[in-house]
């Protein structure tokens, strides 16, 4: 960032790290066998939305996208939004390494168009015993951590920091702990 970007209060996004992302493939080998998390065939891609002059000819180039993945891995994609304003693509596949390439797919796609810096998290849900435990990979930061909701808006620090632990050696874990940011009402 630059002296006229302080002056003027523009500041540039990060770039995305998307390059240790497919961390989470070996790494499902531990959560599964040893820590009964299973792959719950759903994972997302969340994203700043667009503004308006970017939005029309990214929408377009969007869709292309979508439709290659969907069709070259037989997942299913989905758009949504959420309460605050983010925009989720949403994918489904029973095989958990067609869900890790399609999502990383898409987004190289996205950076290689120019929209790296949009690009604010993949999110990967396991099923356990108590519910749901997602594994967040934060591209600004290129590194994972757990979330294990518990309710509304209340979450399980215990568990995350069990989680870490555990996956410490597997996984690139976000060290500093206030960004373990909660992804409550992920659409996934």
């Amino acid at each position: 960032m630059g002296f006229a970007d302080v002056l003027f209060g523009r500041k540039k996004l990060k770039d995305a790290k998307s390059e240790r992302l497919f961390a989470i493939s070996t790494a499902r080998i531990t959560l599964e066998a040893e820590l009964g998390l299973k792959p719950a065939g759903a994972a997302a891609l969340c994203f700043k939305p667009l503004s308006a002059g970017e939005f029309v000819r990214a929408e377009n180039e969007m869709q292309e996208l979508l439709e290659l993945a969907a069709r070259d891995s037989q997942s299913k994609v989905e758009r949504k939004s959420d309460d605050f304003g983010f925009e989720w693509l949403v994918l489904r596949d029973p095989d958990f390494e067609d869900l890790v390439t399609t999502l990383h797919l898409i987004a190289s796609e996205l950076v290689t168009r120019g929209f790296g810096s949009q690009l604010l998290a993949a999110v990967f849900r396991f099923e356990g015993k108590a519910g749901p435990v997602y594994w967040i990979y934060g591209y600004k930061q290129g590194a994972f951590w757990p979330f294990v909701p518990t309710g509304k808006n209340e979450r399980d620090n215990a568990e995350e920091l069990e989680l870490k632990a555990k996956l410490e050696g597997e996984l690139p874990i976000e060290q500093d702990l206030s960004r373990w940011f909660a992804l409550y009402g992920a659409p996934l």
